[in-house]
């Protein structure tokens, strides 16, 4: 059966078989079965395809949107997911519009909230009038490091250009109240996404994009455990991370 949604995608965007092809690195013949005979790629091309055509892979491929939690094995640990892409951008969403008291974001830029879920910098907003304190740690595009991390991870100019977009979305934040901006510049070993007890810890691999790379679901479970480890990382790097002014 035909996959219309990538054939309409490649449609909007321009793309041909060859150019699509090109620039995931597989023969045209294989994107064309993707559309006339709606085969499904493996997972991290179909990643790369679907960001090369700036598309949520879940909507161009649903049968990639598959959970793969395994068994825990420390009394912090919920879930562990093999990549970032098997992570359903609503369990994000949810854990962060579940939080009552304290929401905290370490990233470089986690740009693909916005682009699969445009209400996002919206629903901080409500947690943040419901007396939510958030914290938005972004990295700063003009750091040595942010840079070395889009080398190392073949991205180029790719993580600090969306560092930028990152701040273009987060910045009217800064004027309201309960919402905390800022930009750091350190080495980032892991994204965290903490609400409340719980957080998603996206850990980071040498030469490997963020979405292809381990998360974790942590709930505290008592003082001492993983989740405080990753807590007590986030405020470490807030203590040197520069306030987002407006304008």
């Amino acid at each position: 059966m035909p996959n219309e949604r990538l054939r309409a995608a490649m449609a909007a965007g321009c793309w041909t078989y060859a150019s699509l092809a090109e620039k995931v690195e597989v023969d045209p013949k294989s994107v064309e079965r993707w559309v006339n005979l709606g085969r499904t790629p493996r997972r991290l091309t179909a990643i790369k395809a679907a960001e090369t055509m700036g598309e949520d892979v879940h909507a161009l491929w649903p049968a990639l949107r598959q959970s793969k939690p395994a068994r825990a094995v420390s009394p912090d640990i919920v879930a562990l997911y093999e990549q970032r892409a098997d992570v359903p951008v609503s369990r994000f969403v949810d854990l962060l519009a579940e939080a009552q008291e304290r929401i905290d974001v370490l990233v470089y830029a986690a740009v693909f909230l916005h682009e699969a879920y445009p209400r996002f910098t919206g629903l901080l907003e409500e947690r943040a009038a419901e007396g939510c304190a958030v914290r938005l740690a972004i990295g700063d595009p003009d750091s040595p490091n942010v840079r070395q991390r889009g080398e190392e991870e073949r991205f180029g100019h790719g993580i600090d250009s969306r560092c930028r977009l990152a701040l273009m979305h987060y910045r009217h934040l800064v004027a309201v109240p309960g919402v905390e901006v800022r930009t750091h510049g350190t080495t980032l070993y892991n994204s965290i996404y903490r609400a409340d007890d719980q957080a998603l810890v996206n850990a980071h691999v040498w030469g490997v994009n963020a979405f292809a790379a381990p998360v974790w679901h942590l709930r505290r479970a008592g003082a001492g455990g993983m989740f405080d480890t990753y807590a007590d990382s986030f405020d470490a790097v807030w203590a040197t991370a520069t306030p987002v002014r407006e304008g």
